[in-house]
């Protein structure tokens, strides 16, 4: 069987600063680089490590990546450019405070995060779907069985868990927040509602 594990990337700076990163590339903060270890000692003491690891381009899934990969004694990750957050458009580099004031009336608040659907030059989420189904269907062209780690961002992360699981992404958005660190398994025995592995306590966006 194949099991395909889903984390996100640690605290980075953007996030502490409420910035809407998107393609941005800024390291790990110090408490970022405590939840990727938190995460990794986590899946360690689970007996759960990877056949093949496989991270974003950008430096805070990279180093998240690295992390996991080194305490479990997993592979190096490779790089996979399917996986690179999706690109905010003319949102890249604002506050997230300005969500509603530039993208209202076309925004669908969750309880912690308001996502913005269709600013100019940005993906949208169903842009993002059909990036995350190729990404899937290169993942089970290239390995049938196994245990494999992607380590991404919050909203092409959550596009990827929707399209495993043909769920509607509008409902997906509003469901759970994909936090920092977090992991989630896709899996043919792991259910929709049951794919949460860890949740780390969150102390931003």
């Amino acid at each position: 069987m194949l099991k395909i594990y889903l984390a996100r990337h640690g605290q980075n700076i953007d996030n502490v600063a409420g910035v809407l990163n998107g393609h941005r590339d800024e390291p790990l903060t110090e408490k970022g680089i405590e939840q990727a270890h938190e995460v990794a000692d986590k899946t360690k003491e689970a007996r759960i490590s990877f056949d093949i690891v496989y991270s974003s381009p950008l430096v805070r899934a990279f180093e998240t990546a690295k992390i996991i990969a080194e305490t479990t004694k997993s592979p190096v990750p490779e790089i996979e450019p399917l996986l690179i957050e999706r690109d905010f458009g003319i949102m890249t580099g604002k506050n997230i405070t300005d969500i509603e004031k530039l993208c209202a009336p076309n925004i669908i608040k969750a309880e912690i995060i308001t996502y913005f659907l269709d600013p100019e030059g940005a993906e949208t989420f169903p842009d993002l779907m059909k990036r995350a189904r190729v990404l899937l269907d290169k993942i089970q062209e290239q390995h049938e069985t196994g245990d494999i780690l992607l380590v991404t961002h919050g909203d092409v992360g959550k596009m990827i868990y929707t399209e495993y699981y043909k769920l509607d992404w509008k409902q997906v958005l509003t469901q759970f927040h994909f936090g920092n660190c977090d992991l989630l398994l896709l899996s043919e025995d792991s259910s929709a509602d049951e794919s949460h592995v860890f949740k780390l306590l969150q102390h931003n966006q």
